[in-house]
């Protein structure tokens, strides 16, 4: 049991330093072939992950522990993980928490799901607004709900 704690932890923290650093692959390779990301309205396949990162504000990935509940079986678990991602050119400051699912594969525990929660400054829990990550940043402007920054949305509520 505490081994599968240390190893999806370690998993977790592969997480946030591969996308923190840019690592594309690296940040794949914590994934199921089956993964997905949730958040913005929509769910993301793994073939979408390299446009979606790269659309994305790019910045520091904070995590903090996980709260992990192993099984049903022995190759299943779920999880709940803060997060507070903080923009690089900004300093501006995302937060909230990630539910994921994960499961054991041969080669390790991976993340099956993964979907984003945002805790906004009036205290509202929500996944985020839709947008559409594949439009030009310039199109990407609400005066009413938050504002364009070069690589995307920035909510402001």
């Amino acid at each position: 049991m505490t081994d599968d704690l240390v190893e999806i932890s370690q998993l977790l923290a592969r997480y946030a330093v591969t996308i923190t650093r840019g690592d594309i692959e690296g940040l794949l390779a914590v994934f199921t072939p089956d993964g997905t990301y949730s958040a913005f309205g929509d769910t993301y396949p793994l073939a979408e992950f390299p446009a979606l990162v790269a659309a994305a504000p790019k910045g520091l990935f904070l995590t903090g522990t996980p709260a992990i509940t192993l099984g049903p079986g022995d190759s299943e678990a779920t999880g709940t993980q803060p997060l507070c991602f903080i923009d690089h050119a900004t300093h501006e400051m995302r937060i909230g928490y990630y539910n994921d699912t994960y499961v054991r594969l041969a080669g390790g525990w991976r993340l099956r799901t993964r979907a984003m929660t945002f805790i906004r400054r009036n205290g509202a829990h929500d996944s985020g607004r839709p947008h559409a990550y594949q439009r030009p940043a310039e199109l990407w402007t609400s005066a009413s709900s938050g504002r364009a920054c070069g690589r995307g949305w920035i909510p402001t509520t």
